[in-house]
Formats: C-alpha cells, structure tokens, sequence
C-alpha cells in the first residue's frame, strides 16, 4: 500500500497542523478519485442567509465581494461533538528508541499523526473537537469546542509528546479508570475516539466494564487497536537470543522468539479475539491500527461513522 504520509519527510517542518493538512488533502484527493461517494468533506466558515433570519451575523466584507449573503457560523453551530483519547503511557513508546528519527515512529507517534489529522478533517465537518491524554491519571482534558484557537491548542498538546526530548518511561496505564471518568463527564451522545495498545495494568474484564459504561452513557465508541503488526503480533524477530524489556516496570527476559512465537501468536490472537467480541456485543467500532500502515483507515473509519450518526 502507497503511504499517505512519510513521516521522516515532514519532519523538517515541526508543525503539526502543516502535517495534518497534508495528510487529510491527500486523503481527500484520493476519496474523490475513488468509487466511493457520498462523503461531505468541504469545511465552511460560513454558511448562505436564509431570508428572514436576523441580519447582525452576516458577513458584510464578503458580501462586498461577492454579491452574495453569507452568515458568519459560531461554536455553537456544531454538527457533532468529538472527544480524542490518546493513551500516552510507556508501552505506547514502542518500538522504542531513546532519540532519534525512531522516536517518531512509534505507537505514540501514529496516534498524534493520526489525531492530529483528524482535528484537522473534523474542523472541515465543522465536528467540535477535544482532547484528552491518559497514562495512569487523566493528564489533560479538554471539552470539545470547534474554534480556531481551541484547535491549534490542541496541535499543540499532540506535539508536545513527541517534541519533548527524549521519552519518558516506566508510566503505567490505568485506562479503565480513566474511561469510566470520561464516561461521566462528557456531555450526552459524543463521539469518542480512543488511540490505545490495550495494554493495561489491571483485568480486561474492567476495561471491557468501562467501555460499556461509554455507551450505557449514550455515547458513541470508534477504538483504535494501535499495535506494529510485525513485531507485536507476530514477533517478528530474528531467531537469535533476545534481552526484551518491559518499557512500563522496567522487568526484563532473555529469549530467543523462535522458541516462543507459536504460543506468542496464539496468545495474541486469543486476547484481540476477546476484544472483537466485547466490542461487537457494546456496538462498538474495533479497528485496527498497525503504525506500518499509513493514515487511511483512521480517517475513513471516523468518515462512515460519521455518515451513520447523521
């Protein structure tokens, strides 16, 4: 598959919104070339008069240039609301490198590109957008707003976890605390996009309880399966003797996968099995997310979900 998106070439412009831009109108150019139709993705910052409405909002610098009524559309003339939730804890670093061009291409790293193209995608569908980031508390909330000023806030926070300096590890996760406190504070019927491994402290039967909870409470689920395919699922590794580190506890073992791999993928398949089912039972959107993959899957996910909720 053709890449959307290199992220070594866009390094050179260390701005976030410059990327996302890039990524959705290559997106979109593809959409318009392909079979699939039917998807409104023209953003508006204004919107035709209707006769009779009050005449104070109306745009009258555009008028002048156009000949034409247009009024002027605020925040609160949002069509959804959206919440991102970027799991941030140390496992999602993987594959990890210290410094580096690596950095950057970690499960981490996917999940900010991937948000930040979607920031920018919702504010061409005029989507209110917010943000929150999790490891083992709630780091950062914000309620989804649609303004200029509220967005570049939020490219701003997605590229401090990769702009940083060097990585931080050995921070857990607690993400079925977290989720089950978004559940309760967001407002009713809000799209919530989580970015997470799945890769949690406690039992999956407590996620699973806080993702229910996320749907009980009205609110529609997209959950992306962030993972790199290649050495997470399959453990595609060499067959020499390994040192693998736990990047959350600092634990450690020495192996060679080649002895462990068909019990290691069986493993695996075991638990996205489990996940699928419970997702499927919560009408829940599963997708998964491999970092080798480029963008297209997270923006047409979030676009046919879109589609069916209007």
């Amino acid at each position: 598959m053709k890449n959307l998106f290199d992220i070594e070439a866009f390094q050179q412009f260390d701005n976030l919104e410059l990327i996302a831009r890039e990524v959705v109108e290559g997106f979109i150019t593809g959409l318009h070339r392909s079979p699939f139709h039917g998807f409104s993705v023209e953003f508006a910052e204004h919107r035709l008069y209707n006769t009779g409405e009050p005449t104070k909002h109306i745009d009258w610098k555009l008028y002048a240039r156009t000949e034409r009524l247009f009024v002027k559309q605020y925040e609160e003339e949002t069509n959804l609301r959206c919440q991102l939730v970027v799991d941030t804890s140390s496992s999602m670093l993987f594959p990890y490198r210290r410094r580096g061009k690596e950095v950057l291409k970690s499960k981490l790293a996917f999940s900010v590109y991937s948000a930040a193209a979607l920031t920018y995608l919702m504010r061409r569908q005029r989507d209110a957008i917010g943000l929150s980031l999790f490891d083992e508390e709630l780091n950062f909330h914000s309620e989804a707003r649609l303004s200029s000023v509220h967005s570049e806030m939020i490219y701003g926070k997605l590229a401090e976890l990769i702009h940083n300096g060097s990585p931080e590890i050995n921070h857990g996760t607690r993400a079925a605390d977290v989720l089950h406190r978004l559940a309760e504070s967001m407002p009713k019927r809000s799209l919530v996009i989580i970015f997470s491994d799945m890769i949690s402290g406690s039992e999956p039967e407590g996620l699973f309880q806080a993702l229910q909870h996320l749907r009980y409470n009205k609110h529609e689920v997209i959950l992306f399966h962030v993972t790199d395919h290649r050495l997470e699922k399959g453990l595609g590794y060499s067959n020499r003797p390994h040192r693998f580190v736990d990047i959350e506890t600092g634990e450690h073992v020495n192996m060679n996968p080649a002895d462990y791999r068909k019990m290691y993928r069986d493993a695996q398949e075991k638990a996205f099995t489990e996940l699928k089912l419970r997702c499927g039972q919560f009408n829940i959107d599963l997708v998964e997310a491999d970092i080798r993959e480029d963008f297209h899957d997270v923006l047409w996910s979030y676009l046919v979900k879109r589609k069916k909720l209007f």
